[in-house]
């Protein structure tokens, strides 16, 4: 069952250069319970689809159309107050970096219990009570020392700690929706592994559905139920994680899992040849098209439709196409997945025993 529906989503930003489309027509479904990963480059539109959702786009950007469906019910038909009920209540966010998250000269506690007080809904909690429940959730994120942690600023503390802290503010008025955007990027790579196991430990306690933005293609191979891989504000690829890293089917996914860094892989890694497109000038045919060794004459001149490869995966590639010559899996790419296939099957095997 869908909590989160986003149809035919449009939207544009006025630039000093015009007009940039930055999401074109995206559609996805987060269902109940599940961790949908969103994954490209930067600047594919994935964290501005994810701020489209949260009505927290800057004020040089318009949802020119579409639908976001909470619960069957329109976001973009909200007003503010409305919209106020939803954000943080319903759907809370985890942003990129921590500490522009955080008030600089307000402790930590009370940063936490304000966020407790604001949600009440008119139950009435006592600023003891507010500071129990924020004492318990430091405790759920990992804080050690909580009482502690509570009376400091957060200068005081890491990267990790504060975006532990971040979580614990979002996770404050029991939200079904969790939005990650890109929550692990600012942190080095022993705390990113301890914060995504942390969000993957409370989706799983508190029955979350996530909705995960990132570049990183290893992060979702850990995290995601099911993927979407955008490029130029296009999903290109849609389908569980499975089908996406060992049944990939549009180029720019192979190149994505090409240029994935792998320490148990000595070929060189591949980069991915040329610049996105200008999306003030969007191309006619295929976005991916001029950085596509594998493109076709109509890649150049018509955009390429959604093919079916199953009833849970879809490409938006010309080679699906029943004329198409047959292009197989470049063999790096091959060998890459089989080595992380059997890395995830051996770390499965041992959190299972």
């Amino acid at each position: 069952m869908a909590k989160l529906e986003v149809k035919d989503l449009k939207v544009n930003f006025d630039t000093p250069s015009g007009v940039l489309q930055a999401v074109r027509s995206v559609s996805f479904e987060l269902n109940e319970g599940e961790t949908l990963a969103i994954v490209g480059e930067s600047g594919s539109g994935k964290s501005v689809a994810s701020k489209a959702v949260m009505r927290l786009l800057p004020k040089n950007a318009k949802v020119e159309s579409g639908r976001i469906l909470y619960d069957g019910e329109n976001l973009l038909d909200f007003d503010e107050k409305k919209m106020t009920r939803i954000r943080g209540k319903k759907i809370a966010m985890i942003f990129q970096d921590p500490a522009s998250s955080l008030d600089p000269i307000m402790k930590i506690g009370k940063q936490i219990t304000e966020t407790i007080l604001l949600n009440a809904d008119g139950q009435k909690i006592t600023k003891k009570q507010a500071k129990e429940r924020a004492l318990e959730l430091m405790r759920e994120v990992g804080i050690p020392e909580p009482e502690l942690r509570f009376m400091q600023y957060p200068f005081e503390l890491s990267g990790g700690m504060r975006q532990r802290i971040v979580i614990a503010i979002a996770l404050s008025s029991d939200p079904e929706i969790l939005i990650c955007d890109e929550p692990t990027t600012a942190l080095d790579v022993t705390i990113q592994a301890q914060i995504l196991d942390l969000i993957d430990k409370l989706k799983m306690e508190r029955k979350l559905s996530v909705l995960f933005i990132t570049h990183d293609l290893g992060v979702v191979a850990k995290m995601a139920d099911r993927v979407a891989v955008t490029y130029a504000g296009k999903i290109v690829e849609y389908g569980t994680v499975e089908e996406i890293f060992y049944k990939p089917k549009h180029p720019y996914t192979w190149a994505l899992l090409s240029s994935m860094p792998d320490v148990d892989v000595k070929d060189r890694l591949e980069g991915i040849e040329g610049c996105p497109p200008d999306m003030t000038k969007p191309p006619k045919g295929d976005a991916f098209a001029t950085r596509n060794p594998y493109a076709l004459e109509i890649d150049f001149e018509q955009e390429p439709p959604f093919f079916k490869v199953s009833d849970t995966h879809f490409a938006a590639t010309w080679l699906l196409d029943e004329r198409a010559p047959k292009v197989t899996l470049p063999k790096g790419i091959g060998k890459r997945i089989r080595k992380m296939k059997k890395r995830l099957e051996q770390e499965n095997d041992g959190e299972r025993n």
